[in-house]
């Protein structure tokens, strides 16, 4: 069933919210933080499959619209919520993402779905000027050219989720702080991104070969999913995160260094001409980005612990080693390529998590396998969304191949 986006029947002037992927570990934090406040209202909330926890998301949190990708899903999804005599209409499919982002109800949109698969609803919400609320950091990777012109076409607010491009959006003078902004104009001499380093930062390298799935997502600070968990391990997210922190920020790959910070307090720093350095600091608890962005300019109660630094009894910064995080080094490369080679490389680690995390693949082969991605895969200028698709398509099929032949 579809719905007619341009349809309004507004009657509270609390903000209404549709979370893209609300059975996640951002999504759920989102609703832990909504539940806090009055003044936010959820409009949709939408998941793949996972019925059970969006029936007990709609039973608590009464949207309009439910979506679930999955038909089977939402049939099953729509029988339980009529047992339970709630109204929240079930929608399914892919279109029903786009439908509930851009509806002309909905104020805010959270884009916590992982992967590639958020980006046409991500985008679509720009295109229509919604205040977005980006975890997705897959939708800068992939189509970062194409994301920022259609944000310098609307009238969108666009504020980063993920910790690190939030503390950099926090220490950013405000003139400078939004898309499009000359920040290397501002005084900002660099961008610094902090990293936990994972579980495996300090185990031996021979070691890595054996690792299981199991350890890689057993993160030392954070909650996370999956796939999340196992970017962090190999480092592949601190890839992503430079190239999205290129793309937010407007700046070459040379100005955004990485740090590893096990104790991760200081989410990231911006380093100024002056010699001044501004960090963002906080518990590890997400619940504090996305409080922050909901209600930006303002600030509310987030529910997470607060930072006690007489507990802490270090806070310790060093460069991260690209003989054991390679997964590092190939995210910066595509950074400094641009084109299609972030879009390549997004897929290429999809396809090479999941292999590793079905237990088809070692997680010293996740690298390898994007590596001969990139290595075999023509970098082309990334500025129509058929591009992005070709190349996102192209770059899946060889990651399968290579994966395949290990």
């Amino acid at each position: 069933m579809a719905i007619d986006p341009t349809h309004t029947t507004r009657v509270s002037s609390s903000a209404q919210i549709t979370i893209l992927g609300s059975t996640g570990s951002i999504g759920q934090s989102t609703l832990e933080v909504i539940a806090l406040h009055a003044q936010y209202q959820v409009f949709a909330l939408t998941a793949n499959s996972r019925v059970d926890i969006m029936l007990e998301q709609c039973l608590r949190f009464s949207p309009r619209y439910a979506v679930m990708v999955d038909e089977s899903a939402a049939q099953s999804l729509n029988d339980k919520l009529r047992k339970e005599g709630s109204s929240t209409e079930v929608l399914s499919g892919a279109q029903a993402l786009i439908d509930v982002a851009v509806h002309a109800d909905a104020d805010t949109v959270m884009a916590a779905i992982v992967g590639s698969a958020g980006l046409p609803a991500t985008l679509a919400a720009v295109e229509h000027s919604k205040k977005v609320l980006l975890a997705n950091k897959e939708a800068l990777v992939m189509a970062g050219d194409l994301f920022m012109q259609t944000l310098a076409n609307s009238d969108a607010v666009l504020l980063p989720i993920d910790s690190e491009h939030n503390a950099v959006f926090q220490c950013l003078p405000p003139e400078s702080r939004f898309a499009g902004g000359d920040i290397r104009g501002q005084g900002v001499r660099r961008i610094v991104l902090t990293a936990s380093g994972g579980p495996f930062r300090d185990s031996p390298l021979s070691e890595l070969l054996a690792v299981t799935p199991e350890q890689a997502c057993k993160h030392p600070n954070w909650s996370m999913g999956r796939k999340i968990s196992v970017d962090s391990a190999t480092m592949m997210n601190k890839g992503l995160e430079i190239i999205e922190a290129c793309y937010l920020f407007g700046v070459g790959a040379q100005y955004v260094d990485v740090l590893i910070h096990p104790q991760s307090i200081v989410h990231s720093m911006v380093e100024y001409n002056d010699g001044s350095m501004i960090a963002q600091m906080g518990s590890p608890d997400m619940r504090i980005p996305i409080a922050y962005s909901l209600a930006w300019p303002q600030r509310i109660e987030s529910g997470a612990q607060a930072l006690d630094l007489t507990q802490q009894a270090s806070l310790q910064f060093y460069e991260p080693d690209l003989e054991r995080f390679p997964c590092l080094r190939l995210g910066m490369e595509a950074a400094k390529l641009g084109g299609t080679a972030p879009t390549c490389l997004n897929a290429a680690n999809e396809v090479a998590v999941e292999s590793f995390l079905q237990g088809k693949s070692r997680f010293t082969d996740i690298p390898a396998i994007i590596a001969g991605v990139l290595e075999q895969m023509t970098c082309r200028k990334a500025d129509t969304i058929d591009i992005i698709r070709k190349a996102d398509t192209e770059a899946r099929a060889l990651a399968l191949a290579i994966s395949d032949s290990l």
